[in-house]
């Protein structure tokens, strides 16, 4: 049985959180002598001299209604790493406790665990990187804290088998994290609409991909009240800044935009996706949910990447990732910068 309370680090539940001036008084005044503001204004043309909503209340309302969830099960963050680093903070005790990660993935687990003093155990994906019954076997044994799940996974680009996940979700007795950074681009519902069944799941979610604004720095986090108030308790008291707030409540609002851009991208990995092939120099084309493709080049990858650097064309090289071999990373550009891309690969070829 999930007991999060049992899950939580002893010193967590015991702590009195910090309480800013923003949490014992909430709305507007005439008068603001509270917060040891600047109460002249701000340098800079924008007034940013208050402090912001502790809780992101605004952008939670608009989230709450397009993700069909409750504010409740919101927490806002400075990216997804932040919620990353918390999770390991709030479950994990240093030097005792450990997570679970399934490599090749995102590289952060590995860096919050390490920051943190927190073991990492690690069980690789099969080397067309998915679940093994074997592997999901051992995740629901385990003794890790938290297992992190990342689907469509970074750097592969594939859904994780939705039935894989949920054996765990059943199963396993921490916490569920399945970080759905790149799900605007697949065709599998998000796993925000099963917060309901599983106490022991977390979902993230970013607007630095398809939303396009990864210089907000805002991530999302979704999972049972309990969970996210635990987050809330040992966040910084204004993690999100007013002007991160103020965009992302304008984007929320220009769903229009987003989904022009999101069909869009769809148009452009499908596109290289046909084309890739096509080159001599490419081995294997991996199938993507994601807004990048992972290709296995031959005969050398990573001299594919620095002829690609010396034409002024930026790609990621993953060959020393576990089962990543020979691959770049291609992020799907414009249509322009997706020619740009092929025709050098084509110069290389010969």
């Amino acid at each position: 049985m999930f007991d999060l309370d049992t899950l939580v680090r002893p010193n967590i539940r015991a702590m009195k959180p910090y309480s800013s001036a923003r949490d014992e008084f909430q709305g507007e005044a005439q008068v603001m002598l509270d917060a040891n503001e600047n109460s002249l204004g701000s340098a800079g043309p924008e007034r940013f001299n208050r402090y912001p909503d502790p809780l992101q209340r605004a952008v939670k309302a608009e989230l709450a209604q397009l993700k069909r969830v409750q504010p409740a099960q919101i927490f806002l963050g400075n990216g997804s790493d932040e919620a990353i680093d918390l999770l390991v903070r709030l479950t994990c005790v240093p030097g005792q406790d450990r997570i679970l990660i399934l490599p090749p993935t995102y590289g952060m687990y590995e860096v919050a665990a390490n920051l943190n003093d927190v073991g990492i155990e690690r069980l690789p994906l099969t080397a067309d990187f998915h679940l093994a019954p074997e592997t999901v076997a051992a995740v629901v044994a385990s003794e890790a804290k938290l297992v992190f799940m990342c689907s469509p996974n970074n750097p592969t680009g594939n859904l994780l088998h939705a039935e894989a996940i949920e054996q765990i979700l059943r199963g396993f007795r921490g916490l569920v994290v399945v970080d759905e950074a790149y799900a605007d681009f697949a065709a599998a519902p998000s796993w925000t609409t099963r917060l309901a069944e599983f106490p022991n799941l977390v979902v993230l979610q970013t607007f630095s991909k398809a939303w396009g604004l990864a210089g907000l720095r805002l991530g999302m986090a979704f999972a049972a009240p309990e969970v996210i108030s635990y987050l809330n308790k040992i966040k910084p008291p204004y993690n999100v800044s007013a002007a991160t707030q103020q965009h992302a409540l304008q984007a929320l609002q220009d769903a229009p935009h987003f989904e022009q851009m999101r069909r869009a991208l769809l148009e452009g990995r499908d596109w290289l996706a046909q084309q890739l092939p096509t080159l001599p120099i490419v081995e294997t084309v991996f199938a993507s949910d994601a807004n990048f493709l992972l290709v296995r080049f031959r005969p050398d990858a990573t001299v594919l990447y620095h002829y690609l650097l010396d034409q002024g064309i930026v790609v990621r090289n993953r060959t020393t990732q576990p089962g990543c071999a020979g691959t770049l990373r291609l992020t799907v550009g414009t249509p322009a910068e997706n020619e740009q891309l092929l025709q050098a690969l084509r110069e290389f070829a010969g």
